[in-house]
């Protein structure tokens, strides 16, 4: 496991000019990262189901003077290779490039045995947490490659180091995740200017925390945007020449 540089401090125009998509960005993390990204001067592509959400993030944004964001409205469960080949014509169409690609989005449904898991249920956290990472990041790689300098984050988790009782496909997936990105990662490492990583964001105020651990006082844990620095060293070019690595908050 992996750390930043303890003195890291970020540039204020560290993302500037960069075009930065972020899925999951109507709540938690992925929203906290779609701020603190076009905080930085990134224009940020803003992904999720809900568009009121999105729409709500977006104005937040603007009113805030950051570089005007893009929403793109889409459920990753029932996605399609056609619904991923659109998204990637349309970022190319607007914005001809693609230098960050933060995959934040997932489920965790609900914590039980696996015995008692039925398929459905397995099928639809495969896919929008594992699945959906792959189709995703395939669709954008030709827009990522045309990138100088280009970064793609998956989102690990504690269960996927070590499988835990009860996470069932939610480990499942983010294990898988976390062998996703080393995958590509020795795929692409030698012949293109992209880095790819995960962060594991351990215990963090959101909702899917809450959900799993109802009891836990919330406010003993750190908000998204208090960890938001790693995610800004990994997106950004200061961590040029890191990949393949998992990093802890």
């Amino acid at each position: 496991m992996q750390t930043i540089p303890q003195d890291y401090q970020p540039a204020k125009d560290l993302l500037k000019n960069r075009t930065i998509l972020v899925t999951g960005a109507t709540d938690g993390i992925g929203e906290a990262a779609a701020h603190t990204f076009a905080a930085h001067g990134a224009t940020v592509i803003l992904l999720g189901r809900n568009v009121k959400k999105l729409e709500y993030v977006y104005d937040q944004m603007v009113e805030a003077g950051y570089p005007q964001p893009a929403i793109y409205p889409m459920d990753l469960e029932g996605a399609t290779d056609a619904d991923y080949a659109e998204m990637a014509t349309m970022i190319e169409n607007e914005f001809q490039t693609l230098d960050g690609l933060l995959h934040n989005a997932a489920r965790l449904d609900a914590l039980m045995p696996l015995e008692q898991y039925d398929l459905k249920m397995w099928a639809r956290l495969l896919q929008v947490n594992l699945t959906a990472p792959f189709l995703m990041t395939r669709a954008c790689l030709p827009l990522l490659r045309k990138s100088a300098d280009a970064s793609v984050i998956f989102t690990s988790s504690g269960v996927a180091h070590k499988g835990r009782a009860y996470w069932g496909a939610y480990a499942v997936t983010k294990a898988g995740c976390d062998n996703l990105m080393e995958t590509l990662s020795d795929e692409v490492e030698a012949n293109t200017a992209i880095r790819v990583n995960s962060i594991d964001p351990g215990r963090v105020r959101t909702k899917m925390r809450k959900k799993a651990f109802p009891g836990e006082d919330p406010m003993i844990l750190p908000t998204p945007e208090e960890i938001m620095l790693p995610y800004l060293y990994l997106i950004g070019p200061d961590s040029k020449g890191q990949t393949g690595k998992i990093f802890s908050v």
